[in-house]
């Protein structure tokens, strides 16, 4: 039996919001919509779905850490891109001798970590 991973969703209360986040600030490639869901990379075995957070266990699911991190080809650039969309950094972008590295929240408060390699 092969089970292989389908998407890692993050709950949001707001699409709208959270694609203006996600699509349009972050880049990242939209593979479809409905009403309740978006989701990103088309093509990729795994997506990252953004779904609205319609049952009490996915509310409590907002606002938290997601344990996602991006690698980002240009990230001074992103960030600075981020900053001027109004994004929060938990930890703003430093270098370490491994590479440069953000902590962001989407507009609900969902935080990922930017990363370079």
């Amino acid at each position: 039996m092969a089970i292989t991973l389908k998407n890692i969703v993050i709950f949001v209360t707001d699409l709208t919001r959270a694609k203006t986040f996600y699509a349009d600030l972050l880049g990242l490639p939209v593979a479809g919509q409905s009403e309740m869901l978006m989701e990103f990379f088309p093509g990729a075995v795994t997506t990252l779905g953004v779904s609205l957070a319609l049952h009490e266990d996915a509310r409590s699911l907002i606002g938290r850490h997601t344990g996602l991190t991006l690698t980002v080809e240009n990230i001074v650039a992103l960030c600075e891109k981020l900053t001027g969309g109004g994004v929060h950094f938990v930890e703003p972008l430093e270098s370490s001798p491994w590479g440069k590295m953000a902590v962001v929240q989407d507009f609900d408060g969902n935080m990922m970590a930017l990363v370079d390699r």
